[in-house]
């Protein structure tokens, strides 16, 4: 088999099976292994040429990056050895080359505690910056799905989101009674029509409206950090994972879901035993 055909073959499985965005991510390295490997048959790959051509591609990048292209490349490789039953092992899956190639280890953000998220909602004067802050922290949702809210897509306490990151039609936020009532009133109030979007923000200005609202309160703040509390939250007063992935951050899996939770103190393991266990 040429590594054209296999890669050819690995397309159309990412076309029927992953997100837009996730082959988009493996364009650039496909292209390039194609312009250098196309010809070659695909068990004739050895080590050497797939390190100096991952060593060229990444010359200029971070480490991070480095790691990300290596675990690409292994993915596809893997998968035709495996799927074709091949004789021949990954060249990609040597100590060197995972030693070279490893990814940084990064430490885990901290969580926002619910009082700082409070105080947060509190130093919002502006009704607009409130909901902004509570659509993110206590309903899930992602700050690009905020800013493309348009009114005709609220329905009650449900916002209809068009085109989601998951490339399904649609997907939809849930939200408690008090923040619906009150994007109701900020509607009215701005005098907003069906085609209006409820937020006239770009997503720099965004980043640093949350950046600036963290500040008064002296917290590093960005946009995902409101989303990563509003799963811990959940998690912490036993909501269950299945509900807190589906329903709340509406992942594809729950090992995404795991990812957003925030490690638990043993205080929080000593309360949740004696919840569970105590006298």
């Amino acid at each position: 088999m040429k590594v054209s055909l296999a890669l050819k073959i690995f397309k159309d499985y990412q076309k029927a099976n992953l997100r837009p965005s996730t082959i988009a991510g493996y364009r650039y390295l496909m292209n390039l292994f194609e312009e250098f490997f196309g010809g070659k048959d695909f068990s004739s790959l050895g080590s050497e040429d797939v390190y100096h051509f991952l060593e060229m591609i990444t010359e200029s990048n971070s480490k991070s990056t480095k790691g990300h292209r290596y675990a690409q490349l292994k993915a596809f490789l893997n998968f035709i050895i495996m799927n074709y039953e091949l004789d021949v092992s990954n060249p990609l899956d040597t100590p060197l080359m995972r030693k070279t190639f490893r990814k940084p280890k990064t430490e885990p953000r901290k969580t926002i505690p619910r009082e700082i998220i409070d105080e947060l909602v509190f130093k919002c004067k502006d009704l607009r910056d409130r909901l902004i802050l509570e659509l993110q922290a206590k309903c899930g949702a992602r700050i690009g799905e905020v800013l493309k809210i348009r009114v005709e897509d609220i329905d009650g306490r449900r916002i209809i989101i068009r085109d989601p990151k998951s490339g399904k039609h649609n997907e939809v936020i849930f939200m408690p009674e008090q923040i619906a009532n009150r994007l109701k009133t900020y509607i009215q109030q701005k005098g907003l029509t069906d085609d209006d979007r409820a937020f006239n923000l770009c997503y720099t200005a965004a980043r640093s409206l949350i950046k600036g609202i963290g500040k008064k309160v002296g917290v590093k703040l960005n946009p995902h950090d409101l989303r990563r509390h509003s799963a811990t939250f959940a998690s912490r007063n036993g909501v269950p994972i299945e509900i807190i992935s589906k329903v709340l951050l509406r992942h594809q899996n729950l090992k995404t879901t795991q990812l957003y939770l925030g490690k638990v103190t043993d205080a929080e393991a000593i309360r949740w035993m004696d919840i569970l266990h105590g006298e």
